[in-house]
């Protein structure tokens, strides 16, 4: 017998922000709060499933009449019996246990959730105590999350904003797998995906740019369904998080766990798979990569082996191998890549001398959870149109943004700004200049934004007889007021 939801009236994007996050609140003191994302989240994903399996059980019933059809028909995912929501506030005793057989059991009738809903373990007492994760069930069992009671994009937002809170109380976890969105969106709207498209991000994090690439074809009036997103991030946890965060904004996307750059999985027989568009935020100045490039069979770093200090000119070439003839990328690096010399920058000079590089772009610093150094934009163009070859656009953003209490934030203006001056692809006064290669070259293929960008107002003309006359005026002013402050002191008995 299937236990009625609980009543509640519809909850709006900011009050189901608010309740969510309350829900942390619950886990403070006992768990520590880099781990408060995977209960919390895994939470929620269970409780979205569980809600629409009940709504389309209760639909499907309707229709039919039939109970095994009900259960069994016509869902995305199965929830099997015993395994609801409402199961799991039934016991009393050994709850994270329950939990964590109710999950697997959900995993294991539905296989692409394994590993996925059932990774965290809600039976970890020291670190989960019982009484918190009965509070957590409770404090979540009110919201309804079926699709009457609320849009999958309004969920997923939801979700992206735990995570972000999250990464604020725990930033250098955050750094690795969490790009703010203002960044991403900022990528997304100058690569612009259109209908067709396949997009790759070989370090997807919780997936955030592959999500905005499917929001940004809806905003375009086109069908987002005719995007194919694929994805490969190392870290198990946040491949998890990835996984649900594109289940919520309900999308079909492709991701593996792994190293894409020692284990790429999206390969086509012997060579890489090529994609339309490479996005990604590698994270920066990885070490240790350079026996990986050395012993590579699958072509990719042509244009030179990076140091093995720093990884960051490694994934530019893995981008680029994964890119179709006519394919374009977008990279986050840390601004040293734009000058580091030795190998860097022997490839660097390869990469520009090929006209591959379309656009720079330096970052306000700050942005970004786990450092405080600046960060740059680095779109590449594997076919540049005609009116774009030996040309590079250099965008100073360094000094448009929003200052918060301990992060910088872009603001709707500056992400517009960046995007306009890629769009235009010409000149703004201290803000962006169009470089031909011969430029770059005399540089030293140097590409620091400040190079090329004069980033200080042009200095006001003096106009020296102007200012002679005000001095003389000023002059002849203070010398009355000296007359009439003697006068008075004379009239007071204080001068001769």
């Amino acid at each position: 017998m299937r236990q009625e939801k609980i009543a509640t009236e519809e909850l709006t994007l900011d009050e189901m922000e608010q309740a969510l996050w309350k829900a942390a609140d619950i886990l403070r003191g006992a768990v520590r709060p880099e781990r408060y994302g995977s209960y919390m989240l895994p939470l929620l994903f269970f409780k979205r499933l569980s809600d629409v399996y009940e709504e389309e059980y209760q639909a499907l019933h309707e229709r039919f009449k039939d109970e095994d059809i009900a259960k069994q028909k016509f869902h995305r995912f199965t929830i099997p019996e015993g395994c609801l929501w409402a199961d799991i506030r039934v016991v009393a005793q050994n709850v994270g246990q329950k939990l964590n057989d109710t999950l697997a059991q959900i995993a294991k009738t539905n296989p692409s959730l394994e590993g996925v809903i059932n990774r965290a373990d809600f039976n970890k007492q020291d670190e989960l105590p019982q009484d918190r994760l009965i509070r957590l069930i409770e404090h979540f069992s009110p919201l309804q999350l079926g699709n009457n009671d609320v849009s999958p994009d309004i969920l997923g937002t939801v979700y992206e904003y735990l995570l972000k809170k999250f990464n604020e109380v725990a930033p250098q976890r955050a750094g690795e797998f969490y790009t703010p969105r203002e960044v991403v969106r900022t990528m997304v709207e100058i690569l612009d995906p259109q209908e067709g498209y396949e997009i790759y991000d070989p370090c997807c994090g919780t997936g955030g740019m592959l999500i905005e690439s499917h929001y940004h074809l809806a905003r375009e009036g086109k069908d987002p369904k005719k995007l194919f997103l694929y994805g490969q991030e190392i870290n198990g946890d946040t491949w998890t998080i990835a996984m649900m965060n594109v289940m919520l904004h309900d999308l079909e996307a492709e991701l593996h766990q792994g190293d894409s750059f020692a284990d790429p999985r999206f390969l086509d027989g012997s060579s890489l798979k090529q994609f339309d568009l490479v996005i990604a935020n590698p994270m920066w100045n990885q070490d240790g990569y350079r026996s990986i490039m050395e012993s590579d069979q699958l072509g990719r770093f042509t244009y030179g082996i990076a140091s093995n200090s720093s990884a960051d000119w490694g994934w530019v070439q893995h981008m680029l191998a994964s890119l179709k003839p006519k394919g374009r990328m977008g990279i986050v690096l840390d601004q040293g890549a734009l000058f580091r010399g030795g190998a860097e920058g022997k490839i660097r000079k390869q990469i520009i001398d090929k006209d591959l590089l379309e656009c720079v772009v330096a970052l306000p610093e700050k942005l970004f959870y786990n450092t405080g150094a600046p960060g740059c934009l680095l779109f590449l163009n594997k076919n540049k149109p005609r009116e774009k070859k030996a040309k590079v656009v250099f965008t100073h953003a360094t000094k448009r943004f929003e200052k918060l209490k301990n992060m910088n934030k872009l603001r709707d203006e500056d992400v517009e700004g960046i995007i306009d001056a890629y769009k235009h692809f010409q000149d703004v006064q201290n803000y962006s200049k169009l470089i031909d290669l011969d430029t770059i070259r005399a540089n030293d293929y140097n590409l620091i934004v400040t190079r090329y960008v004069d980033v200080f107002d042009d200095e006001e003309m003096i106009d020296v007889a102007k200012i002679w006359q005000q001095l003389e005026k000023s002059e002849s002013e203070r010398r009355l007021v000296d007359e009439k402050v003697k006068n008075f002191l004379k009239e007071l008995g204080y001068g001769k």
